[in-house]
């Protein structure tokens, strides 16, 4: 692979493994310096025994993402080792509870909420500035079809991918004309994942795309010749979409 992102600084949660295992993967590869954020340490150091095996580098970083103020001592630490962050994605989400909105647990709707949109907006305040440092800091956030179409049964996750794209819009909006910051969504879709097999037990894997089939079309993205910014990337369309606009 070529090595467009040489010397590049690129932090992933949710790294140790499905899309953002993958990914990490993928832009290790293309040169970059991997910040990977997950639950699991074992799974960390296998991903880091990849990216090694791959003749590139990487910083495990062993974290619960509700841990809001740990994300701030990360930024700190990338701040003192390498002044700037070029790749930013925030990839780490759950499912959250499968039930009537009724019948939802409210420690299982918080804890949702906490992972796939509050911590996504921890990560934007803790890691913006080090993105302004870049000179072409590149944003992307997961986010799913379950944001706009509403479906019975998983309320918590619906709302949270929907409030989660909001929240890179804005971000988008508030970076567009006066940083070299580019923000965007990535869709991508039913993947053979473990989350997906979560959620859909009787789906036959074999019939959806691999992680790494997914990866390859993010990787574009975190380049610093892609300028598109407030926009949303949809696997399967394999194509850029944009938000209705207000009237």
């Amino acid at each position: 692979m070529p090595q467009t992102l040489a010397g590049r600084i690129a932090l992933v949660t949710g790294a140790s493994r499905g899309i953002g295992y993958a990914l990490s993967l993928l832009l290790a590869r293309a040169g970059a310096h991997i910040v990977g954020i997950a639950r699991t340490v074992g799974a960390l150091e296998e991903l880091d025994d990849a990216v090694r095996a791959a003749g590139a580098s990487m910083t495990g970083v062993p974290m619960d993402m509700r841990d809001y103020p740990a994300l701030y001592r990360l930024a700190a630490t990338l701040s003192e080792r390498y002044q700037r962050l070029d790749i930013l994605v925030g990839n780490a989400a759950v499912v959250g509870p499968r039930s009537p909105l009724r019948d939802v647990d409210p420690k299982g709707w918080d804890e949702t909420m906490a992972i796939n949109v509050t911590a996504n907006w921890h990560l934007i305040r803790a890691m913006d500035p080090l993105l302004r440092r870049s000179d072409s800091g590149r944003a992307v956030f997961m986010t799913s079809g379950a944001a706009t179409h509403a479906r019975a049964y998983s309320g918590p996750y619906s709302v949270s991918k929907a409030a989660l794209n909001v929240l890179a819009r804005t971000y988008a909006a508030e970076t567009d004309t006066t940083t070299p910051i580019r923000v965007n969504l990535f869709n991508p879709g039913p993947t053979r994942t473990r989350m997906r097999a979560q959620v859909m037990p009787g789906e036959d894997p074999m019939t959806l795309p691999t992680p790494e089939q997914v990866a390859e079309t993010i990787v574009p993205l975190c380049l610093p010749s892609f300028t598109a910014t407030g926009k949303l990337y949809d696997y399967r369309a394999a194509k850029l979409l944009d938000f209705p606009q207000p009237a």
